[in-house]
């Protein structure tokens, strides 16, 4: 990117800690929101693996129901073979045939027995779905209700920040474009690699802020005259002096103030 104006240091130290701290602004306002969009994913996912797994169950438990009634229905048949079987030992012509149809009636009861237990069995997995079903229902009532909640708490929030995010994040834009692409990615590089995603900080009594580690006379004196940008050598932040740092906090204030 190429500027139409050569800034001077003090130029380039006032807009990038300008851009701090509207890209600082931008970072309480997403922390407002903290872990809400994710808990509203999180539970977006559950309640759909819920409801998935209920349809589910009900799908088998319209398949076992097919399968009881095709086990009546087979019942049903072997009663009638019984019956037939029964009636043809009426007249039999000898004791092998009598046999043979014993036999018959023999498996055709043993098959009854075994469509029963199956049945038994099958209702049996059909009370234990319902009752997995209904614990199923009872968890997505408090889920879904749940989701509500934290869907309009989310959207309250994002209804209060939206319009100032949107704001600065454009500012941050406009900003971004009058620092050149080396300093602007030490900027970006730094502001990444620390948790509070300060990469320009200001003197604070002979430290940089946050730090512990006095600052020589010599260094805060470079820093005061605004010839050169600094990095602090234990932070690897960019530092700019205090006072450079509350003109630009008065003028950024008035800024946040007029959205």
């Amino acid at each position: 990117m190429t500027n139409t104006k050569e800034l001077s240091v003090e130029d380039k130290l006032r807009a990038i800690y300008d851009l701090q701290l509207i890209d600082s602004r931008i970072d309480e306002i997403r922390n407002v929101r903290g872990e809400l969009p994710l808990e509203v994913e999180d539970l977006e996912d559950e309640v759909a693996g819920l409801s998935t797994r209920s349809e589910k169950l009900k799908g088998e438990l319209e398949v076992i129901e097919e399968q009881i009634k095709a086990k009546k229905n087979s019942i049903d048949e072997h009663k009638e073979a019984i019956k037939k079987y029964t009636k043809q030992q009426e007249s039999v012509r000898n004791n092998r045939e009598f046999n043979s149809l014993t036999k018959e009636v023999e498996f055709q009861e043993l098959e009854i027995q075994l469509a029963e237990k199956q049945m038994k069995e099958m209702k049996a997995s059909i009370e234990h779905k319902k009752e997995i079903i209904a614990q199923s229902k009872e968890k997505l009532e408090l889920k879904s209700n749940h989701l509500k909640h934290k869907k309009l708490e989310l959207n309250d929030i994002m209804a209060e920040t939206a319009k100032e995010e949107e704001f600065l994040t454009q500012k941050s834009a406009e900003f971004q474009e009058q620092i050149e692409e080396r300093l602007l990615a030490a900027y970006t590089r730094i502001r990444s690699s620390v948790r509070n995603g300060l990469a320009v900080v200001s003197i604070e009594r002979g430290a940089s802020a946050g730090s512990f580690f006095t600052i020589p006379p010599q260094t805060q004196v470079e820093i005061a005259s605004r010839k050169k940008i600094i990095i602090d050598e234990h932070s690897g932040r960019i530092l700019v002096d205090s006072s450079l740092a509350e003109e630009e906090k008065e003028k950024m204030e008035n800024l946040f103030a007029s959205i």
